[in-house]
């Protein structure tokens, strides 16, 4: 059975540089002619954008792949890693938060020490070093220790000041035996991903991202001996699931993509394709019509606030859409895409008008107004499902509803719970055959979701009462 060698990166906390890690460690085994295959720990979408980038070979981008272990049961995660592992070299795992950190202070749910654990994978720990020496080794000695079922395999310094600095560190090291020193990187603030208030730069705004993964290649070929890295870590199995043919795609269903609205989880799009869908993009931004023959379509999350002038712009597209929804067509927006339903969005630049689909407003705050895992009930029927299928996603967005909704033009539909319990909170509102809400749903949380959105889509338009109709909406 052919074997792959595959690793977890993770990092003692948020901001001690494993991305950066990450995309080099990526970048460098791809210029090296390997196949690599990416994948994130967590909810994130804009880490697997820049991996995919990083990873390209001969100009071809490979998707990265989310791994979570609350919002994804254990014999999913291991089939979306041995999907996409089995194919590759290398399996580059980057981690989420700090290498234990998870939905809660007293379990592993949502941690990367859990997928680590789940898939049995080796963990390279990136620690800040900064102002640090004997200390170092300390800090390491608690990872190491805190759950003996986690395989630390090696440690990477991170943000290393000198020569000397790194001296001192491996002294301290050499207290810990067991713990392999993998390397020692220079700081150097030139290679750093930029930043914003969802986190990171996307790949798609990132004008540096190619030369950037480069530089952060050549950062890593200077600071630690890649090839002995790989030769150190144990070899993994990764075997395909079996495949079951799809449906050839006769339901086509139009996914917004562009720089405003980019935000999939590549597994939600598999599902849909596996269900027998025929998905084809189109840009809010810049198209003035929607594809041709599309049956449905899916909204996903990104930065419309950050092109609202360019979004409201587009007046042609937005009553198309508008017209689109009214008529009763299947249509699933979630946050980024929900707010393009809105009436208007609200910046410090101004207020902008988006599609008008729901008559509420999304105004930007300066802090974040939602943030963490999310468990949702449908209590009506939908384009995800009946009433009583249960899901679970993620919410994290500035923005919130500035004014009170009718709840007969919009109705809320979904039930939530967060970490600590049941939140009191309107969610997950239904406008005619148009689900719209703030949470970013996993498909793989749950199976009814992708065959339902394409059987509402086959089926076709629904009037406003949710009764099968012509386009005209009448029974």
């Amino acid at each position: 059975m052919a074997t792959i060698k595959a690793f977890i990166i993770a990092g003692t906390h948020s901001g001690c540089g494993k991305t950066s890690v990450s995309l080099g460690i990526m970048a460098l085994l791809a210029r090296r002619g390997l196949r690599v295959q990416p994948f994130k720990c967590g909810p994130d979408f804009i880490d697997p954008g820049h991996h995919a980038l990083a990873c390209a070979r001969e100009g071809r981008p490979v998707s990265s792949h989310n791994l979570d272990g609350w919002m994804l049961s254990r014999e999913t995660n291991a089939d979306i890693f041995n999907r996409y592992a089995a194919w590759c070299d290398v399996a580059v795992v980057e981690g989420v938060m700090g290498l234990f950190d998870g939905i809660s202070g007293t379990g592993e749910d949502g941690s990367t020490a859990q997928i680590a654990k789940m898939l049995g994978l080796p963990v390279i720990l990136v620690v800040d070093a900064r102002s640090m020496a004997r200390s170092a080794a300390a800090m390491v000695s608690g990872y190491a220790r805190f759950d003996p079922a986690v395989n630390i395999a090696g440690v990477i310094f991170n943000q290393v000041g000198s020569d000397s600095h790194a001296e001192l560190i491996m002294e301290a090291m050499s207290l810990l035996p067991g713990i392999p020193v993998l390397g020692c990187l220079r700081r150097d603030g030139s290679i750093a991903v930029p930043s914003r208030h969802l986190g990171l730069v996307t790949a798609e705004d990132d004008g540096a991202g190619a030369d950037r993964y480069q530089r952060l290649a050549g950062w890593i070929e200077s600071g630690m001996d890649l090839d002995d890295v790989l030769d150190r870590l144990p070899d993994v199995e990764a075997v395909a699931p079996f495949e079951p043919v799809p449906e050839l795609g006769s339901v086509t269903i139009g996914v917004a993509r562009d720089a405003a609205f980019c935000f999939y989880y590549e597994e939600n799009l598999r599902l849909l394709r596996e269900a027998g869908a025929r998905l084809v993009e189109f840009s809010p931004l810049s198209d003035t019509h929607l594809p041709p023959g599309v049956q449905g379509l899916y909204l996903g999350g990104g930065y419309p606030e950050l092109s609202a002038f360019e979004l409201g712009q587009n007046t042609r597209l937005r009553r198309e859409i508008k017209e689109f929804c009214d008529l009763g067509h299947p249509v699933y927006a979630e946050c980024g895409g929900f707010m393009y339903l809105m009436n208007d969005i609200v910046t410090g630049r101004g207020r902008y008008a988006m599609a008008g689909v729901f008559p509420v407003r999304a105004d930007m705050d300066e802090k974040a107004r939602a943030l963490g895992y999310r468990e949702i009930a449908i209590s009506e029927d939908t384009v995800l499902g009946p009433a009583g299928v249960v899901a679970r996603g993620h919410e994290f967005h500035y923005s919130f509803i500035k004014e009170g909704f009718d709840p007969v033009l919009m109705r809320p539909v979904y039930t939530m719970t967060g970490r600590k319990g049941r939140i009191d909170a309107a969610e997950g509102f239904l406008h005619a055959n148009t689900l719209g809400s703030y949470v970013h749903l996993h498909f793989g949380s749950s199976p009814e979701l992708a065959a339902s959105f394409v059987n509402a889509c086959k089926s076709g338009p629904l009037d406003g009462h949710g009764v099968p109709g012509d386009p005209a909406g009448e029974a």
